[in-house]
C-alpha cells in the first residue's frame, strides 16, 4: 500500500517557534520618524547607524547591527535626530532581524515617501552565523 503524503506546509515547531514569535514587534508603537522639505532633485543620501539594538523574541537575548538606509528623496528627507530616536526604539522590542529591517523600510516609505530606499542591516555575528537582511521599497 502506498503511503499518502502531505503538501501542506508545515509550521515551524521543532524549535518551539510559534506564530507569535514570528509577529513579534511587527506593530509594537514606535516613535514618529519626522521629515523635512526636500530642496533638490536627484541625489541620494545613505545614513548609517552602527548602533542598532533590539531582543529575540524567542531567546530574549539581544540583537547587534548595522542598519544603513540609502534612498533618493523626492518632496521630504528624514530628519536624523528622530530617525536616531526611532531606531533606538527598538532595543527594548522583540523582533526578528527580518521583521526589524522591513519595518523600518516601511515606516521611512511612510514618512517621507521616497523615489526610491533600500534598508540593510548587518548584524552581529551569533551562534557562528552572521545575517545581512535588505529590503526595497518600491
Amino acid at each position: 500500500m502506498k503511503e499518502k503524503r502531505s503538501h501542506k506546509k508545515a509550521k515551524s515547531t521543532k524549535l518551539g517557534y510559534n506564530e507569535r514569535h514570528a509577529k513579534s514587534g511587527i506593530t509594537t508603537p514606535l516613535p514618529e520618524i519626522e521629515t523635512f522639505p526636500n530642496q533638490y532633485k536627484g541625489y541620494e543620501i545613505t545614513i548609517e547607524i552602527p548602533e542598532y539594538t533590539a531582543i529575540c523574541p524567542k531567546t530574549g537575548l539581544p540583537d547587534f547591527g548595522t542598519i544603513t538606509v540609502h534612498y533618493m528623496p523626492d518632496q521630504e528627507c528624514l530628519e536624523l535626530k528622530s530617525l536616531k530616536m526611532y531606531i533606538h526604539a527598538y532595543r527594548n522590542v522583540g523582533i526578528f532581524y527580518e521583521n526589524s529591517v522591513n519595518r523600518i523600510l516601511h515606516d521611512i516609505a511612510k514618512a517621507c515617501r521616497p523615489v526610491w530606499a533600500r534598508v540593510t542591516g548587518t548584524f552581529a555575528a551569533r551562534g557562528g552565523l552572521r545575517s545581512v537582511i535588505e529590503a526595497r521599497y518600491p
